[in-house]
């Protein structure tokens, strides 16, 4: 199974915290706020690949497929972080953006560590979510061995669903069975082998930027605001009144009420305002337009005038 584990880069001693457990407090934190910024600079370096994969995910997405993100432990955490923001954030179906984890969905609250090592479960728990080849599947594992995430990949791949992988060591195994490699090369952790550390920070900025960037280009974001956000709580009506303030030039009170005719759905409010449509216009327009607000506005306006 590829190189062992205490080949890997992750599972190396890192020369700056071998007195670890000698340091005082102040000294722990500034070494571990110094490797963590080395992070953001090894994100850097894996651009290039994190491109490609936003590409093959949105050209997925587009046909009506799902993304799924699979990973063991800290990984499938991660994972269920960032699928779990995609509905409030951007108002996505549940089944647009999923985890898979080792373990079942108990194992994000309590660790079930053997699981990691069953490659074919992997296989068989996309194949229960009727995995299909408009689909795309992210494998995550710091080390890159990790059996479970590379056996979802390889199937992944095998049935022409985008097979993407997501490791922090060089030359990966998970690697060689992806469509897109992508490598965050964050080397040793402060705590020899905890991964949850800088890689985990890692694999959580480029997770962030994967789910972001997606969703803008899916037209669920215009300009640097949230025009797709689910209004479900007093902070979120408060953030779609001023989104609403923002791009239409109405004062707030304004927007409220534009938002309440509109059942709190930003984009249908902002195209009713910028076209003098109703609801009803408004909402076909962005079905039309694909969900792009600008369009829509175009759109429901010439319609008007015509």
């Amino acid at each position: 199974m590829g190189k062992e584990l205490s080949a890997l880069l992750t599972e190396q001693r890192n020369p700056a915290s071998m007195r670890l457990s000698d340091m005082s407090t102040a000294d722990m934190l500034k070494t571990m706020n110094q490797e963590d910024k080395k992070v953001a600079d090894a994100v850097a370096e894996a651009l290039p690949a994190v491109e490609q994969a936003i590409e093959r995910i949105v050209e997925k997405l587009e046909r009506g497929g799902r993304l799924f993100y699979v990973g063991a432990g800290t990984s499938g955490r991660l994972g269920y972080m960032d699928s779990s923001e995609c509905p409030p954030t951007f108002m996505t179906d549940p089944e647009m953006v999923q985890t898979v984890m080792a373990g079942g969905d108990g194992a994000v609250e309590q660790a079930k560590e053997n699981s990691e090592d069953d490659g074919v479960q992997g296989k068989r728990d996309l194949q229960g979510r009727m995995l299909r080849a408009t689909d795309a599947v992210i494998g995550i594992t710091a080390s890159g061995r990790t059996p479970y995430p590379i056996g979802a990949v390889t199937y992944a791949r095998e049935i022409g669903a985008a097979a993407i992988s997501l490791s922090c060591n060089p030359q990966s195994e998970i690697s060689t069975y992806a469509d897109v490699a992508i490598e965050v090369i964050t080397g040793p952790e402060v705590l020899t082998g905890s991964t949850r550390l800088k890689a985990g920070s890692a694999h959580k900025m480029v997770l962030n930027m994967i789910s972001t960037s997606v969703m803008v280009k899916l037209g669920k974001v215009h300009e640097n605001l949230m025009v797709d956000v689910h209004a479900s709580n007093y902070k979120l009506r408060e953030r779609a009144k001023q989104i609403v303030s923002d791009l239409t030039g109405l004062s707030v009170t304004e927007a409220h009420d534009v938002l309440e005719k509109a059942s709190w759905k930003v984009k249908p409010a902002i195209v009713m305002i910028k076209a003098g449509v109703g609801v009803d216009e408004a909402l076909e327009a962005i079905e039309n337009s694909h969900g792009c607000v600008k369009q829509a506005a175009r759109q429901a306006q010439a319609g008007k005038q015509g």
